[in-house]
C-alpha cells in the first residue's frame, strides 16, 4: 500500500470520529436541554419559561436552542416524543395484530403506558406538564395540533381494534365502533388527568385495568382475565406497597371512595359503563 494511500485512509478515519464525535456531542446538547426545559416547565409552567432560561439550566446558549429547536412548541413537542413514541407505537400495534386478539394487545399496551406513567419519574413529569402546565396559546398552537393529532391516531387504532374484535366474534356493539373507541380514549386519559392530579389517590394500573374490562364489559365484550380479577378485588396483602399513601385505604375504582368489603365484589361485578351517542 503506496504511503499517499495509507495516508488517504488515515485522514478518513480521524473524519469519521470527528463527525460522529461532534453528532454524539450535539445529540448530548439536546437532551441537555429537554432535561432542563422538564424541569422548568414542572415548576414554572411553559409560558413562564423562556428559551434564555432553559439555556442557562442546561449550560448551553440561547443560540444552541435555536440550532436544535425551531421554537418553543418544536422544544416542547420533541419532549413529549421523547417520552411518547415508544407508547404510542406499543397501543399502534393492536390496530393490526396477526393471529391474536386486538383487545389482548390493547389491554397491554395501554397497562404498559398506565405502568411507565405511574413507575418512571421522568414519563410522570412530562406528562404532569402536558396536562397541568400547558397553554394552547397562539405560541403553542402546533402543541395542540399535536395533542389532536395524537388523540385522533389513538382513537382510530382502537376503533380498528374494536371492529376486529366483532368480526372475530361475530357480535354487534351497542354503539357506533367509533363512538366506543372514544369512550375508551376518554375513560383512559381521564384516568391519567385525575391521577396525576393525585397520585396517591389510587394504584393508576389496577384502576385502569378494571375500568378497561368493565367498559368492554359493558359494550358486549368480557374479558376473562378482567372478569376473574372484577370477581376477586386485589387484597391489601398482594397491592404494590407504595409509600405515599399506604396509611389511606382507597378503591381502586372510585378514587377517594371508601370500599364496602361485604359488597365491593357484586358491585363491581355488575357495574356497567354504558357508551352512549354524544
Amino acid at each position: 500500500m503506496g504511503t499517499l494511500t495509507f495516508r488517504f485512509i488515515s485522514f478518513s478515519c480521524q473524519g469519521d470520529a470527528v463527525v460522529r464525535r461532534t453528532k454524539e456531542e450535539a445529540l448530548a446538547t439536546r437532551h441537555r436541554l429537554l432535561d432542563a426545559a422538564e424541569r422548568l416547565f414542572q415548576t414554572h409552567g411553559v409560558s413562564r419559561t423562556s428559551l434564555q432560561q432553559i439555556a442557562e439550566e442546561a449550560g448551553a446558549t440561547r443560540g444552541a436552542v435555536y440550532w436544535h429547536f425551531k421554537d418553543k412548541a418544536d422544544l416542547f413537542n420533541a419532549m413529549m416524543e421523547r417520552v411518547t413514541l415508544p407508547m404510542e407505537k406499543g397501543v399502534r400495534q393492536a390496530a393490526e395484530p396477526a393471529g391474536v386478539d386486538p383487545l389482548d394487545l390493547i389491554e397491554q399496551g395501554m397497562m404498559q403506558a398506565l405502568g411507565l406513567i405511574a413507575d418512571d419519574p421522568q414519563v410522570r413529569r412530562v406528562f404532569q406538564i402536558a396536562v397541568h402546565k400547558v397553554e394552547y396559546t397562539d405560541e403553542m398552537a402546533s402543541v395542540q395540533q399535536r395533542h389532536l393529532g395524537a388523540r385522533d391516531a389513538c382513537v382510530m387504532d382502537f376503533e380498528k381494534a374494536l371492529r376486529l374484535a366483532t368480526r372475530v366474534r361475530r357480535l354487534r356493539l351497542p354503539v357506533p365502533a367509533r363512538t366506543a373507541a372514544q369512550g375508551l380514549h376518554a375513560l383512559m386519559s381521564g384516568l391519567i388527568d385525575d391521577w396525576l392530579l393525585d397520585p396517591g389517590a389510587f394504584d393508576l394500573v389496577p384502576a385502569g385495568r378494571r375500568l378497561f374490562g368493565v367498559y368492554l364489559a359493558g359494550l358486549g365484550l368480557p374479558r376473562r382475565s378482567s372478569e376473574r380479577e372484577l370477581a376477586q378485588p386485589q387484597s391489601e396483602a398482594s397491592r404494590p406497597a407504595r409509600a405515599d399513601h399506604l396509611s389511606r385505604r382507597r378503591s381502586v375504582i372510585m378514587p377517594g371512595s371508601q370500599p364496602n368489603p361485604a359488597r365491593i365484589s357484586r358491585c363491581i361485578s355488575t357495574d356497567r359503563i354504558r357508551p352512549s351517542e354524544g
